[in-house]
């Protein structure tokens, strides 16, 4: 299996400044780690993604709040909330992270590259229908869920999160639909203070998965692959979403997990299997969060190599 990394250079736009935990950098930082990876390097299809349209990003989003991103880039950037700037290169950044996703989505249903992973910022996974949030603009993931059902037809998709903190966003921008599902395993209490465990969305789709920081790696792994077969249960996806989150790896300046990058490569290789007899190994993987660049290089790459086999 040919896994694909796919990025897109306008993603560099968003000018966040260095003092901004969620910078430029830490794109950079996966691209070193995979050029310092020679074997890898050559192994995976290396594809530039294409720009949301309007009209995809409003599967997902309220059209005045897509506008309104659209003007403040513009105008030359400013804060959207407490957490989250935007600067004159952020509205083709959003657009760019958002069709990276769904450029992954049509190469894995026409089976061209069933897997791949999309090194991309601005992240999405807190990013709300009419409001950005914790670093997210557009919902990268949300949107690539509903695009592929609208898209190419597909009902049933899976959506694992294991970012640190809770994919709010998210959960509110697919949890209406009952033929998506949910997995969130996140820090708690935490940013944004949300995803308690009775939290399971009006459809009973939603697994929240709140754990406690500093616990040994293995509760998280278990904790995860437990939800995990729980929104499994009598359901059969047709497509696997990964909102990639690092910032659960030990030692990242914003969580207190302690996973380590095996940690990551297990998950990985647990999803490609169930993957591989579910939806003809159909994977799409988007960079959320992690703010300790070379860590996230590593993790990404051990990431990447995983989705490959």
């Amino acid at each position: 299996m040919r896994a694909a990394f796919i990025s897109h250079s306008d993603c560099g736009r968003h000018d966040t400044g260095w003092g901004h935990p969620e910078h430029v950098g830490r794109l950079r930082a996966v691209t070193r780690a995979l050029r310092e990876d020679p074997e890898l390097f050559h192994s995976v299809e290396h594809l530039e993604g294409r720009h949301a349209t309007i009209e995809e990003i409003s599967l997902a989003h309220d059209p005045a709040y897509i506008a309104s991103v659209r003007v403040i880039a513009e105008q030359g950037g400013g804060r959207l909330d407490a957490d989250t700037v935007a600067s004159s290169g952020s509205w083709e950044a959003a657009t760019a992270g958002a069709g990276c996703v769904l450029t992954g989505v049509d190469l894995s249903v026409s089976g061209v590259n069933s897997r791949s992973f999309s090194a991309i910022r601005p992240p999405g996974h807190h990013a709300v229908r009419n409001r950005a949030m914790g670093f997210c603009l557009f919902g990268n993931v949300a949107i690539a869920a509903h695009y592929a059902r609208q898209k190419h037809g597909l009902q049933k998709i899976l959506i694992v999160d294991w970012d640190v903190h809770h994919g709010n966003g998210t959960q509110a921008l697919v949890e209406s639909e009952p033929d998506i599902r949910f997995v969130s395993m996140h820090q708690w209490p935490w940013y944004p203070g949300t995803g308690a465990a009775d939290d399971r969305g009006p459809h009973r789709t939603v697994w929240n998965i709140p754990k406690s920081p500093g616990m040994p790696r293995s509760d998280y792994v278990e904790s995860l692959e437990r939800g995990i077969d729980e929104a499994t249960k009598g359901f059969i996806p047709e497509l696997i979403l990964i909102s990639a989150g690092f910032d659960s790896l030990a030692g990242d300046p914003l969580g207190g997990f302690t996973l380590e990058l095996e940690d990551f490569d297990a998950l990985t290789r647990s999803l490609v299997a169930r993957a591989d007899s579910w939806c003809e190994g159909r994977i799409v993987s988007a960079l959320e969060g992690g703010y300790a660049p070379e860590r996230v290089g590593e993790a990404a790459v051990r990431h990447l190599r995983a989705l490959g086999t």
